[in-house]
């Protein structure tokens, strides 16, 4: 019987691991945007496959805010719905994945990034090429002059890349723009560990109930 608990205790604990892996990992991104409050310029979120073979995964921006105000309609390019200050959504099933708006700054903005799908929750082991989330900010409504961004290359603020592992890495290249990851991340052990007790309950069963 105590065996038995044992191997039930395993498969539930394996179980519940497995559900943890797959929780979206999230960040909390706030911009101190009070060096160009008033200014007319715009927003600039995508996510974009590498250049080779790439498992899937989505990201959503959620509960964007702001004392700064959209002007006019946002372009919408790619795999990207809805409309700031709603969600917005996105997946990498195509090479260029954008939302683009024109926004007069206020004095703050902050916004959620929740990351999740395959390529986050159990990586393939075949891909070739990770994905990238970017966000920029530029002091004209065209899109052309980056701001609060020492990344004039490229015009990123912030930026986080999914790993081929299921990781994430953030680069921030903004000293206004602060990003917290807000979801505990799974101990690398943890499932390894889960499994190894669930090999010697199944072991001890075994042994249990084989004749002699």
């Amino acid at each position: 019987m105590c065996r038995y608990k044992a191997f039930l205790f395993c498969v539930l604990s394996l179980g519940l691991a497995g559900q943890a892996l797959a929780t979206p990992i999230t960040y909390n991104v706030t911009v101190n945007t009070s060096s160009i409050a008033g200014t007319a310029g715009a927003l600039d979120f995508n996510f974009n496959p590498g250049p080779l073979t790439v498992q899937a995964a989505s990201l959503q921006i959620l509960n964007f805010s702001s004392n700064g105000t959209p002007a006019g309609s946002p372009a919408l390019t790619g795999d990207v719905n809805g409309a700031l200050p709603a969600t917005l959504t996105f997946d990498n099933g195509t090479g260029f994945n954008d939302y683009f708006e024109a926004f007069t700054f206020g004095s703050t903005l902050s916004f959620d990034l929740s990351l999740f799908g395959p390529a986050l929750s159990s990586p393939d082991g075949v891909s070739t090429s990770g994905s990238t989330f970017g966000f920029s900010m530029f002091s004209d409504a065209a899109g052309t002059i980056p701001a609060l961004t020492t990344n004039t290359t490229d015009g990123f603020a912030f930026t986080v890349n999914v790993n081929l592992d299921g990781t994430t890495t953030v680069n921030n290249f903004s000293l206004q723009t602060s990003g917290l990851q807000t979801t505990a991340v799974p101990e690398p052990g943890s499932l390894g560990l889960v499994s190894a007790g669930l090999v010697i309950a199944l072991a001890a069963l075994r042994r249990r109930y084989l004749p002699n």
